[in-house]
Order: structure tokens, then C-alpha cells, then sequence
């Protein structure tokens, strides 16, 4: 029995030290793990999880549950309470474990989902996910943005709901999951305009990755998206979505220089002029976006203490139309 075989290799393990685990330890309980959520034993599993003295092992071994708890999730009904206790599992792993282990199995899980599984398995971790974030002190920055950039990634290649009913529906879960990432990613905003106020602060690696994710999500979906308000939609959810974006860049201090200024931080030199032209297109579509939302469908306006003239408008439109008119 699947219960029998955990608590086997937990009686082993309790006995041993930290540096004494061994990868046969490891397999073992994965192993063993794993077959206890295939066979449904998803609460005695939670118990072994949640029991102090196991709390030693769970830290170092829990993360390679992640892979068959991630299926075991998919699978269940909203309303099965196993899919309850897989969840709270989940939960227990993102508090227990070592945050670089956990991290690194979590990216690979989202990294890994494919078709329309993407938006429910990114949705699915981003909560542990930012838990663990949270708790990393070294390369924190690096991280966030590995993180929202694999997030991006993994959401960019599905198709951009346009029409009412197509986000009514939202098939795939695009809608709800942009703003989930949104979510996400407001504790790191949050720690940026702290850390800006700060007057001897000049860590900006973390306002850099939390830029970037901006003018990636400028580009997709917000470029594409249908911005118009739609009777019958009280909250548009890339209105809502293109609303947020514009107020990460207000507080990180980035929208009034791109607005007006078209800066976008630093670019990277690539040796390959293929990857620059790539870079500078990508650019001029955010910012073209970015121009769309502002001075068209006036996100953000509020933000802005000048008077423009009407020519600086149609200046800054211009910028919008000639990149449209080319795609």
C-alpha cells in the first residue's frame, strides 16, 4: 500500500541527519509520495506533511512533489476533496520547503505545461510561487524576473480573446490569468517604491525586471487586445489589466519617461544584429502601445500635473499609428 511505503521511508529518514539524506532517500520518497496522490491518498499524505517531526525532511524532500501533485490538481473536480487536499498540500510545500529548491521545481512545472493547461498550472502556482519569492534573499531580482519572464513566455503564444463573447468565455483563461500575474507581482512593486524612497538606494535590478515585464505585457496581450469598453462587460478584464500595467510603471517612476521621453532603461548589445532588430521592433511596439493607452484611451491621464497641447497629442499618436500601419 502506497501509505505504507511513505511511512516506511519516513521512519528511515526521521532517524537520520540533514547532511546525512542521500539521493536513494530521495527517490524513495518521491516514489513513495507520488503513488499516495495517484491512489487517492492525498490526506494521509497531508497529515505526513503537516506532522512537526517529519517538518526536517518535508524541507528538503517536498519539492520533488510538486510535478505529480501539479497532474493530480488538474485532474480533480473543483468540488473533490482530494483536489482540496492536494491544494493544501501545495500550500504546506511553499512554507516548508527550501525557497531555491521549491523555486526551481515550480518554474520547471510552469516552463513544462503546454496548450490549455497553461493558464490553469501558472494560475495554479503563482500564490506558492510568490510565496517562495518572497523568502529568497539572495538573487531575489533575478528571480522575480526569471519568474514573470517564463510566466510571459509560456502565455504568449495563445490566442488573444477579442471579440464580447470570446472574453466572456475565456476559453483558455487568459483574461483571468494577466491579472492574476499582476497580483503576483505587486509585493516586489510594492518593495521598489519603498526601497525608491529610500535616499541612499541605488539597487535598480529589481525595478529593471519589473520594467521589462511591462513593456513585454505592453506588447502581448495589450496590443492586440480589445480596449473599447463592451456593453455588458462591467470590468473589462484588459482594461482592467492595461490599467494595472500603466500603474506599475507610475510607481516605479518609468511612465513619464517613456511617455514623453521613449526611454526604456537599458537595452542589452546583442553581437547578432538579427536579435537587435528583434529588440528595437519589440520595443517600438510597446511603446506604441503605450502611447495608445495614454493619449487615446487615457489610461493614466490623471497621472500627469502638465497641460498638452494639442499637437504634443498628435505627435505622441503619430508615434501609435505609424508602428500599426506597418504591422
Amino acid at each position: 500500500m502506497a501509505v505504507d511505503e511513505l511511512q516506511a521511508v519516513i521512519q528511515r529518514c526521521q532517524v537520520l541527519e540533514e547532511a546525512d539524506f542521500k539521493g536513494e532517500d530521495f527517490n524513495l520518497f518521491q516514489v513513495a509520495g507520488q503513488k499516495c496522490l495517484e491512489d487517492g491518498y492525498a490526506a494521509q499524505l497531508l497529515e505526513v506533511i503537516q506532522n512537526e517531526k517529519n517538518k526536517v525532511i518535508i524541507k528538503n524532500m517536498g519539492w520533488n512533489l510538486i510535478s505529480p501533485l501539479v497532474r493530480c490538481i488538474l485532474v480533480y473536480k473543483q468540488e473533490d476533496d482530494k483536489r482540496e487536499h492536494c491544494l493544501k498540500i501545495l500550500d504546506q510545500l511553499a512554507q516548508l520547503c527550501n525557497p531555491k529548491e521549491l523555486f526551481l521545481g515550480l518554474l520547471e512545472q510552469i516552463e513544462q505545461t503546454s496548450g490549455d493547461q497553461v493558464c490553469q498550472t501558472v494560475m495554479l502556482l503563482l500564490q506558492p510561487l510568490q510565496t517562495v519569492l518572497l523568502k529568497l534573499q539572495n538573487k531575489k531580482a533575478y528571480s522575480v524576473g526569471l519568474s514573470l519572464a517564463m510566466i510571459m513566455n509560456q502565455l504568449t503564444p495563445l490566442p488573444v480573446p477579442y471579440t464580447k463573447q470570446q472574453i466572456q468565455e475565456d476559453k483558455l483563461g487568459l483574461c483571468q490569468c494577466c491579472n492574476a500575474v499582476v497580483d503576483f507581482a505587486k509585493p516586489f512593486v510594492n518593495e521598489v517604491v519603498k526601497n525608491m524612497e529610500k535616499s541612499e538606494y541605488n539597487d535598480m535590478e529589481l525595478k529593471e525586471e519589473l520594467l521589462k515585464f511591462c513593456m513585454k505585457s505592453l506588447k502581448y496581450p495589450l496590443l492586440t487586445a480589445q480596449l473599447e469598453q463592451l456593453e455588458g462587460i462591467e470590468e473589462h478584464p484588459f482594461r482592467h489589466f492595461a490599467a494595472e500595467i500603466i500603474d506599475i510603471l507610475w510607481n516605479i517612476r518609468e511612465l513619464m519617461p517613456l511617455v514623453f521621453l521613449h526611454h526604456k532603461g537599458k537595452s542589452p548589445h546583442w553581437e547578432n544584429e538579427e536579435f537587435a532588430d528583434i529588440e528595437r521592433k519589440n520595443c517600438a511596439d510597446s511603446l506604441a502601445c503605450l502611447s495608445y493607452l495614454v493619449f487615446v484611451q487615457h489610461f493614466g491621464t490623471d497621472c500627469f500635473p502638465v497641460v498638452f497641447s494639442p499637437s504634443y497629442l498628435l505627435q505622441c499618436n503619430m508615434t501609435h499609428i505609424e508602428v500599426l500601419l506597418k504591422r
